[in-house]
């Protein structure tokens, strides 16, 4: 796909200085910029590569003013940093504009689905499906019976969702993604062997939801795990059966959150963090990479550790630790000083 400067500008509403004819196909760093390439400068830091970038557009802030010769011509808004983002989202929205149902693919006649959606080849839609309008589902998928998919969803390749399974408007989910597999749930008998409880919920994923590659969100034992609105997960993540996680909170990858921990609104949790489950975290909470979470957690608290405590005394405590080899040297030192330990 190419774009002219003009173009451009009329998407980001912004001013041209330079050649409002000049085409760019494909993005670049300011470093790193080519001849055919979009670029932008945001960060001071990387001004200097605006005089020598071989771009042929860079978006910039209003405020800029060249002191030297450029080759590139500009684009000038308000800020270069979220038009840059906006472009983004413009250049994904149109690449990935497909429609129609390819071949071979399977959808039972029991589904119903709404205008300009896409199908791609190898797909499996099950019994009883709804899918909304502008839903876009890519090759290899599978989308068991009884799902419903809102307006606007993007299904990449590979992901499964299995029946019963509640997906909003607005989401991505990438590929590898497995929604509403069994949460892991099993009974020891006598003998010391373990049986199958049945997972008979489902997943409920609200609007505007994103879940990473290869994440797995389980299905309940009873009722519904619960995904609300606006949450963004990242990739390998585990959510096990019954978890409820508060809308707009935010969870970097290879974390796992235990059997119905409910998990509050506009969190931040780091990567690889372990948190049990039957626990319940507040709003706001903050939780460091690679901390082992097994208590509740109070609204605004920021953890850190394995078992995770306040992230303030948490640091507090590592001076010491590091400290340790030479706190005990003058422990010792007085030691022999006050006892005449030789």
């Amino acid at each position: 796909m190419k774009f002219t400067a003009l173009q451009i500008a009329e998407i980001l509403e912004g001013d041209i200085v330079g050649n409002p004819d000049v085409e760019v196909s494909k993005l670049s760093k300011i470093e790193e910029g080519t001849e055919g390439s979009l670029t932008f400068l945001a960060n001071p830091k990387y001004k200097s590569y605006i005089y020598s970038t071989q771009a042929s557009i860079t978006i910039v802030n209003k405020t800029f003013e060249a002191e030297n010769p450029i080759s590139t011509t500009l684009i000038k808004v308000e800020d270069a940093y979220k038009s840059f983002s906006k472009l983004l989202a413009y250049y994904n929205q149109v690449k990935l504009n497909k429609f129609g149902i390819e071949q071979p693919s399977h959808i039972a006649k029991s589904t119903t689905y709404g205008e300009d959606i896409y199908v791609g080849a190898f797909t499996y839609i099950g019994e009883n499906v709804t899918i909304g309008n502008n839903v876009k589902i890519f090759p290899n998928s599978y989308i068991g019976d009884n799902v419903k998919i809102g307006d606007n969803t993007v299904v990449f390749s590979g992901a499964k969702v299995y029946s019963d399974c509640i997906i909003g408007k607005d989401c991505v989910i990438n590929s590898g993604v497995i929604i509403g597999a069994d949460g892991f749930g099993f009974a020891p008998n006598e003998n010391g062997e373990y049986t199958k409880v049945p997972q008979t919920g489902n997943v409920i994923l609200e609007d505007f939801v994103d879940i990473g590659a290869a994440t797995t969100i389980d299905r309940a034992t009873l009722g519904s795990t619960i995904i609300r609105r606006g949450v963004k997960l990242d990739n390998q993540i585990q959510i096990a059966h019954n978890v409820e996680i508060g809308k707009n909170t935010v969870i970097a990858a290879q974390t796992g959150v235990a059997g119905s921990t409910k998990i509050g609104e506009n969190c931040v949790i780091g990567g690889q963090v372990g948190i049990a489950g039957h626990i319940t975290i507040g709003n706001n909470v903050k939780i460091q990479a690679q901390s082992g979470v097994g208590r509740n957690i109070k609204d605004d608290e920021a953890i850190q550790g394995s078992p995770a405590f306040s992230y303030a005394d948490f640091n507090k405590s590592y001076v010491y630790f590091k400290n340790l080899p030479k706190i005990m040297r003058e422990i010792n030192d007085i030691d022999k000083k006050v006892n005449g330990n030789s």
